[in-house]
């Protein structure tokens, strides 16, 4: 079976789950640690090269404090959870806004953990807009430089993406890496993961046709 070599990861579904568990929304998010730590480990058994988490973006910093509050803790248990792994650990996001989190911003250049023997990427208050802004103030003029001009360039290619919770839409996940990417949804919320979704994405993607538009 074909594996992709880079997988991106979109988490969704959080506060959906809670309200079905008629809980507070904020209290879903501190439910998708478990998964994050399960489907990491899984990835490095089925030989993934590269992980690229969707924490929160830019966006997402327009919800209730609450929710702000829990998903930002989330996301900095997330990552200290994943620095006790074998992993090329990088967090990616407007680090000069007061949203990011101080205790991520040693994770701002990448570092590696044990063998480093996968390359993890966690985005946190990411946006679009921020990344691609950079490459304008790089002033980048062909396609060879245009990942070099980008905030996000040590993020290679997304070969396919998973997201979680039903929606059927990339949310502003990496739009310059995710341009050939396939894309594949499961209708079960992320607190709710199971290995059989991405056993099951794995399959689907094998049997696509990958010409990257040649």
């Amino acid at each position: 079976m074909r594996i992709p070599t880079h997988i991106g990861i979109i988490p969704d579904g959080n506060r959906r789950w809670a309200e079905g568990k008629g809980l507070a929304k904020d209290r879903g998010y501190n439910e998708g640690l478990g998964p994050g730590l399960e489907l990491f480990k899984l990835c490095k058994e089925i030989g993934i090269k590269e992980i690229t988490y969707y924490g929160f973006t830019t966006d997402n910093t327009k919800r209730p404090n609450n929710q702000k509050l829990a998903f930002t803790k989330a996301c900095i248990d997330a990552v200290k959870m994943l620095s006790k792994e074998d992993a090329s650990l990088l967090v990616l996001g407007n680090s000069n806004s007061k949203m990011f989190p101080n205790e991520l911003k040693p994770f701002t250049n990448r570092k590696k953990f044990g063998k480093g023997s996968i390359k993890v990427n966690f985005l946190v208050n990411y946006g679009w807009h921020w990344d691609l802004n950079n490459l304008g103030i790089n002033r980048v003029n062909n396609k060879s430089d245009l990942m070099k001009g980008l905030f996000s360039s040590d993020v290679s290619r997304i070969d396919l993406i998973i997201r979680w919770g039903g929606r059927r839409r990339l949310s502003g996940f990496l739009p310059v890496q995710t341009v050939y990417s396939d894309f594949y949804v499961v209708d079960d919320y992320w607190p709710d993961f199971k290995p059989k979704h991405v056993y099951d994405a794995l399959e689907w993607y094998a049997k696509q046709d990958i010409t990257l538009g040649g």
